[in-house]
Formats: structure tokens, C-alpha cells, sequence
């Protein structure tokens, strides 16, 4: 079915794909070097394989698609029948994805918003998720984007990592807290703040820090109307226990999703990853 405002994201949003489908979303991959492999993120490497290749302490990098990758996603969504496209991102403090869209967007047959969204993961998903309800009620370019810069405006993100080497490795968080973290042997709790990853609080152990992470979501939830996305690396089990448990202590809980972050940012925060996505309605 064509839409008058067609839906574009990228492979770190992370998006059921029943999801994608059912709101027509497109999503544009990154792509995560192995050595001297160069894979599409959910195509063509498995998290479970990007977990192994950095126990192995394989070398992994990443990188943003091409301008000429968004292109013609623009061109297929306007051969679809979109008029509009919203285009929206991981933050660009993270990746080049964004300025790659921007490129991709002077040459689109059909106008296209590019918005960072200063998000990642389902942080991200939310925002396109919103943005494709307006799309479906006939909203128009501008409503879609107001829609999903309120989400990400509410969107609260946690995140439990075993320890700071990985997004240190990557540049995404300070080498001076990590090597505190390290020092101090704490676990610590991040959140997403102004497009980065920032360090929340240090706690001493894994299962307080889990804990603690709990208490965080819920507090965030409140009483109203909220999704949840919980998110792992290599950790099924912690996942699914703190999914059921907020299940039972979130009353407004509309939507909770369970699932492994992709290879992406999961080459940034390193097996172990737990993770808590609250976006308020």
C-alpha cells in the first residue's frame, strides 16, 4: 500500500520486522567490518557472530551506508507513490548516517526531512514508529517529523554495560571514565543525553547495577501510557527476566519488545549488554 509520507530509518533502529512491514517502514543498513570483511548489518552478520568475534578480540569497526544506498531508497518510495519522505537516524555523534542521508536527500525525486533524532536502537524505532502513525492518519511531512521529535524529546534510554572497553575502543565514551570504571572495578550505567552516550551512575556489582537499571525504567514509566524496548547482547536470559519483570510493575505498559541489538552498536558496548527503552505516548 502506498503512502502519501513514506517512512525511512536505518538498520540501528531495530525494528521488528512485522513491524516494518506492517507500517511500511524502509530501513537503510550499516555496515560492520570484520578484519577485512565488510558485512551488512541484519543481512548478512548475526549478533551471535559479532558477540564470538569480540570475545576473540577480532578486530570490528563500522560504517554509515553511501549517500547513493539512501538514494535509492528515496527513489523506490517515490516510485511506491510517497510525495514526502521523513528520513530518520541514529544521532550523528554516533555515525555519519545522517550527513550520508542529507546528501542522498539534494538529489531525492520527492522532497525528504532528514531529522536526527539523537537516538539509537529502539530509541530510534519509537520515533519512526510514531512518525508512521501520522503517515497512515494522512498526515503530512511536517506532522510525521513533529511526531517523532516529541517521542524522542520523552524518550528515556538506559544502558547496562559488563565494562566501558568496547565504547571506549570506539571513541564513544571517554577514555578518562573508563578508565575509572576500570579502576574503581564498577559496573556502570549509561544513558542517552544531547545525541551521546553518557555516564549515568556507577554501582558496584552486576546484579545491583541490573537492579538499579530496573528501578530507573519504571520510575521513568510513571503511571501513563508508555513503550518499552528491551534490548541485549549475548544476554537472553538477563533480557527476558527484566522484560517480565517490567511487564508486572509498569501499569501503562502498551508495547514491551524483547531484543538482541545488531552488530552496529553491539561492536560499541560489547556482549553483556542490557538495555531499557522508555518512550511515553
Amino acid at each position: 500500500m502506498s503512502r502519501h509520507v513514506a517512512i525511512v530509518t536505518d538498520s540501528t533502529a531495530y525494528l521488528p520486522q512485522p513491524a516494518m512491514t506492517r507500517h511500511g517502514i524502509t530501513s537503510v543498513p550499516l555496515t560492520v567490518v570484520l578484519g577485512d570483511e565488510a558485512l551488512e548489518e541484519g543481512t548478512e552478520i548475526s549478533a551471535r557472530s559479532l558477540a564470538l568475534a569480540l570475545q576473540k578480540r577480532r578486530p570490528v569497526t563500522t560504517s554509515r551506508p553511501s549517500p547513493e544506498e539512501f538514494v535509492r531508497a528515496y527513489r523506490a518510495a517515490a516510485e511506491a507513490g510517497a510525495t514526502g519522505i521523513v528520513s530518520l537516524h541514529l544521532s550523528a555523534e554516533f555515525s555519519g548516517t545522517y550527513d550520508a542521508a542529507v546528501v542522498a536527500a539534494k538529489t531525492a525525486p520527492v522532497p525528504v526531512r532528514v531529522v536526527d533524532t539523537g537516538m539509537v536502537a529502539m530509541a530510534l524505532g519509537f520515533c519512526a514508529l510514531a512518525a508512521a502513525e501520522v503517515s497512515e492518519a494522512g498526515g503530512s511531512v511536517d506532522e510525521a517529523v513533529a511526531a517523532a521529535e516529541k517521542r524522542a524529546a520523552d524518550m528515556s534510554a538506559y544502558f547496562y554495560v559488563d565494562t566501558l572497553d568496547y565504547l571506549r575502543r570506539g571513541g564513544r565514551i571517554g577514555a578518562a571514565q573508563a578508565l575509572l570504571g576500570s579502576a574503581l572495578a564498577v559496573k556502570p550505567l549509561l544513558t542517552l543525553q544531547g545525541g551521546r552516550i553518557e555516564m549515568l551512575e556507577k554501582v558496584r556489582t552486576a546484579s545491583k547495577a541490573i537492579a538499579r537499571l530496573e528501578e530507573l525504567a519504571v520510575e521513568r514509566a510513571g503511571a501513563g501510557s508508555v513503550d518499552v524496548a528491551v534490548h541485549h547482547l549475548a544476554a537472553p536470559e538477563r533480557a527476558e527476566k527484566l522484560a517480565q519483570r517490567l511487564r508486572e510493575r509498569i501499569p501503562g505498559l502498551v508495547e514491551l519488545h524483547v531484543s538482541e541489538v545488531g552488530a552496529v552498536i553491539g561492536a560499541h558496548t560489547g556482549p553483556g549488554l542490557l538495555a531499557a527503552v522508555v518512550s511515553p505516548r
